[in-house]
């Protein structure tokens, strides 16, 4: 399960903010441990980040606090012994080491960090009872005492004793850990920079007259001398809006000479959008022009209802409240018994999870390990002749496993969505995730699965390129769509309705699979999240040599936003996939 020998290091830091590329790091802590979970070395310290320290009602790390402690700099030889040939766990661990990578980068080296486990991802894949991932929540589910939360130093203590218990229910369980690797993506598809956001107004075109303003809006093809996320951040720090995709707003586009005739090229000749080459478009950054700042909204913070928001559970069906694992049969028969799963209430489970409530066996499935791990955890066993007896919703199936049917806890019942299923969100949802889960059950490592993201206008087409949400453009420019990747064989996309622009009309989350096809994956699970609970839940196994998939939409009618399930594939890859919803991808 281990990528190396040498254990592991658990961490925990805290910010100013959010965003790693802009906020800086004001504390960390860190635990050494060896592969068993002994610990072996301990390290911490506040930071003075020279800026505001951002939520100090949060971190309580105060200016005067950190006025006398050392930079992040100072840091860097402690933490490059501490990490180097561990594994870094983390409860969000793209966060934290996200901005371990910056701070890192803004003193001029790296840290040796190769691969990372993400907690959460952790306990999702355990399938835990529990009603959120957070910190806290998992300490009062196993026991453990927390005494001063936000602070790095207990955060991290917290952490360790939650991810001994995970550790050790994922080995009875069976479950691989969701160890992935975190050096730079060697994909490059296409080389998107991450959309830095820009306070000035947009001030029209480049007029070679005037001079270059802050705020134009610069768009970049073809090959450069630079790395291209180099002079994209060149161009951002003197001011300029530098995007990924081109549109009637864009003021300038940057292509050298004999840059092959993309169509962002095609797109700025039609459009009449002024074009230089690199050399020039750094002259003009050295000597841009001010610009207008943009106004401030004011946004007016309403106080939380006093009462906790619940899901509208579905009616009552003769499975509901189960989570079933099918083991055994062909794609054809799994298939259509999770289907059928489905139709009675239960959530078909993809992998063996503490969650589980029972396990179904077609032929072939009593050869497979986990039905032995089911027995052992006193697992309700169904077979076929169980599903042919339930005839109407008052039908009660009596297990014939040794075990009663009270020794499986029940659980909160989301909507269980079929292909083409519709449901309003529920009332006073604006955040949520579309969490895509695949089985842990598949070895192969020859393929990759990208869960991507599209905001669509009415014409069923992204407005530009910045609209277009993968792994190397994990957020949206207007903050309303954001990628997580925390685990091998799971992805996510988190949506904030509150900050859509009005000119989308949906969000459709898609993946894509280099390397093979859905058929060879198997079934895709997909949870609709909130942080306090799961309302919808879906499972798509019908697709074949598809290697691209929409897997859900979420779209406003009337006024209300709604969810759609969809699973339907083509047979594009990546690309052909992104042009089909109007992205511009470069030859």
């Amino acid at each position: 399960m281990l990528p190396s020998q040498n254990g592991w290091v658990l961490v925990d830091v805290e910010t100013t903010g959010l965003n790693a590329r802009r906020d800086r790091v004001l504390s960390v802590a860190a635990i050494a441990v060896d592969r068993n979970g002994r610990p072996e070395a301990e390290y911490s310290s506040f930071f003075n980040p020279g800026c505001d320290p951002g939520p100090v009602h949060i971190h309580r790390l105060t200016p005067e606090r950190l006025s006398v402690a050392p930079t992040f700099d100072a840091a860097i030889p402690d933490l490059r012994e501490l990490v180097a040939g561990r594994t870094l766990v983390a409860h969000n661990a793209s966060f934290d080491h996200g901005f371990l990578a910056c701070e890192a980068q803004r003193a001029g080296t790296t840290l040796p960090i190769t691969h990372r486990l993400c907690t959460v991802t952790l306990t999702r894949r355990l399938q835990l009872d529990v009603p959120n991932a957070k910190l806290d929540t998992l300490a009062r589910y196993w026991r453990i005492p927390q005494h001063n939360a936000h602070d790095a130093v207990d955060d991290v203590r917290v952490l360790l004793e939650v991810f001994r218990r995970s550790l050790d229910l994922a080995h009875r369980l069976g479950l691989p850990l969701p160890v992935v690797p975190c050096g730079a993506t060697a994909r490059a598809y296409p080389d998107n920079i991450t959309r830095v956001p820009c306070p000035w107004t947009d001030p029209g075109r480049y007029d070679p007259h005037v001079g270059l303003i802050q705020g134009t809006k610069v768009t970049i093809t073809g090959d450069t001398k630079l790395p291209r996320r180099e002079l994209a951040r060149r161009l951002a720090d003197a001011g300029l809006d530098v995007m990924n995709g081109i549109s009637g707003k864009t003021g300038l586009l940057v292509a050298n000479s004999g840059a092959p005739d993309s169509r962002k090229l095609q797109t700025a000749r039609n459009k009449g959008i002024p074009i230089v080459d690199e050399d020039t478009a750094l002259r003009l950054a050295d000597r841009v022009l001010p610009g207008t700042l943009k106004s401030v909204e004011v946004v007016e913070v309403l106080p939380r209802p006093a009462t906790t928001l619940v899901p509208k559970r579905s009616a009552a069906k003769p499975w509901s409240g189960r989570r079933v694992l099918v083991l055994g049969g062909s794609h054809t028969d799994a298939s259509s018994v999770r289907s059928r799963i489905a139709q009675l209430g239960a959530v078909p489970a993809i992998n063996f999870t503490a969650g589980v409530t029972h396990v179904l066996v077609l032929d072939g499935g009593h050869s497979d390990r986990r039905l032995q791990k089911a027995h052992d955890r006193q697992i309700p066993i169904l077979e076929m002749h169980h599903l042919d007896t339930v005839t109407d919703e008052n039908t009660k199936v009596a297990d014939e496993s040794t075990a009663s049917e009270a020794s499986a806890p029940l659980l909160p019942s989301p909507t269980v969505l079929t292909p083409g299923a519709v449901i309003d969100l529920p009332s006073g949802i604006i955040e949520f995730t579309v969490n895509v889960a695949w089985s842990s059950e598949q070895t192969t490592t020859e393929f990759d699965v990208d869960v991507v993201a599209f905001e669509l206008d009415r014409d069923m087409r992204v407005p530009s390129d910045d609209e277009f949400v993968f792994y190397n453009q994990p957020e949206s420019l207007d903050g309303a769509v954001k990628l997580r990747i925390d685990g091998d064989r799971e992805q996510g996309i988190a949506i904030d309705l509150s900050v859509v622009g009005e000119d989308i009309d949906r969000i459709m989350v898609g993946a894509a699979i280099d390397g093979a096809t859905f058929g060879d994956i198997g079934a895709l699970s997909v949870t609709v999240d909130t942080t306090e609970f799961t309302f919808a839940t879906a499972v798509f196994d019908a697709a074949t040599t598809e290697k691209s998939m929409i897997i859900t939409e979420v779209y406003r009618r009337n006024g209300v936003w709604r969810l759609r399930a969809l699973g339907q594939g083509y047979d594009d890859e990546l690309a052909e996939f992104a042009v089909r919803h109007g992205v511009d991808v470069d030859d």
